[in-house]
């Protein structure tokens, strides 16, 4: 595990970004409004871990039943299409999206509910086994390329050239408005977590691929704490988008092989995300593939079945060993945001 201080945080400096790009939505109160509305909406359990790790409590947010799509992703691009459908926008549309797993599924369920079409473009990477859920649930699923990025590229250029709605996970130099609402969707979890975890954590342990679910969380967090919890944003060793980015103070697009973390094996971070972890987050780390794995097998034998990409932040918590001053008086928060692959 490789480990670094965010010099960014609590400083006069800041990162460079394209001066127009936004904070991270802090609303607590947009997403659970709309999402009450729908039927399969109900709060995920908050769980108990204490045994992972020689710290006071461990809080679990477990987002493995939300919605029935398994994921923490249904509340993303699923949100954004019923605020769409909502105004009146959403029925008779095609939305076009790259996926490296779960973010496809809230574009395609949010699709099909609301009268709308999906077309998703993965990498020769992704399991046939999630093609052919995507296409149960009513999208086309088109492969291209072999990384997570030349799907993403292709995406864009069906949009462009079908005039269809491009509705990434990811935000860039222009592309602001779908990912910021797809990350406000984000925050109905931790609007449950606040009303069931009645002390602050002292630590919070957040995994990220390009970052969306990180930096909303770590909004909410400062919004709802202040600056009491220490923030740690996680990512593979494979695709250290986030902590290349603040080590370089600007976006980069980071190289590294395919990681069996799937979910996280993003090259290049989301620039709305990257702007809120650089003012919120206290430490980035990377894990490596064997750490990943190893650790996520002990969740297993505890009761807590993921995969790699989804207990990569309580992975880091078991390998801190005194790291990011946790303690064994620490309470810590972290989130279960998939279920097994």
């Amino acid at each position: 595990m490789r480990v670094i201080a965010n010099p960014f945080r609590q400083s006069t400096h800041q990162i460079a970004l394209p001066p127009e790009t936004p904070f991270p939505s802090d609303d607590l109160t947009a997403a659970p409004r709309l999402l009450a509305r729908c039927p399969s909406a109900a709060a995920t359990p908050l769980l108990q871990g204490d045994r992972l790790a020689p710290v006071a409590e461990v809080h679990i947010k477990d987002e493995r039943g939300r919605m029935g799509l398994g994921s923490f992703k249904a509340l993303g691009a699923a949100y954004v299409i019923a605020c769409d459908a909502d105004a009146g926008l959403a029925k008779g549309r095609t939305y076009v999206t790259a996926s490296a797993g779960n973010h496809g599924l809230s574009v395609a369920t949010g699709a099909q509910v609301f009268g709308a079409a999906a077309v998703i473009y993965i990498a020769e990477s992704v399991p046939e086994s999630f093609a052919e859920r995507l296409r149960q649930t009513g999208a086309e699923v088109r492969r291209e390329g072999n990384i997570y990025e030349d799907s993403m590229a292709a995406a864009q250029r069906a949009a462009e050239v079908n005039d269809w709605q491009l509705l990434s996970d990811s935000s860039w130099d222009g592309y602001y408005d779908p990912p910021h609402r797809l990350m406000e969707g984000y925050l109905a979890l931790m609007a449950e977590v606040f009303e069931q975890m009645p002390d602050a954590p002292t630590h919070i342990f957040l995994q990220a691929g390009v970052g969306g679910l990180a930096g909303a969380c770590a909004a909410a967090a400062r919004k709802e704490w202040g600056d009491a919890p220490v923030i740690t944003v996680v990512e593979p060793e494979a695709a250290p988008a986030l902590i290349a980015s603040i080590e370089a103070g600007r976006p980069v697009l980071s190289e590294g092989p395919v990681s069996n973390m799937g979910r996280l094996d993003c090259k290049e971070p989301s620039i709305i995300a990257l702007k809120g972890l650089a003012r919120d987050a206290d430490w980035f780390c990377t894990i490596s593939e064997d750490e990943a794995a190893a650790q996520t097998d002990r969740l297993h034998a505890a009761g807590f079945a993921t995969s790699p990409s989804g207990g990569a932040g309580l992975v880091a918590m078991m390998l801190a060993k005194g790291a990011f001053q946790l303690t064994d008086r620490s309470r810590v928060l972290c989130i279960l945001s998939e279920g097994p692959a």
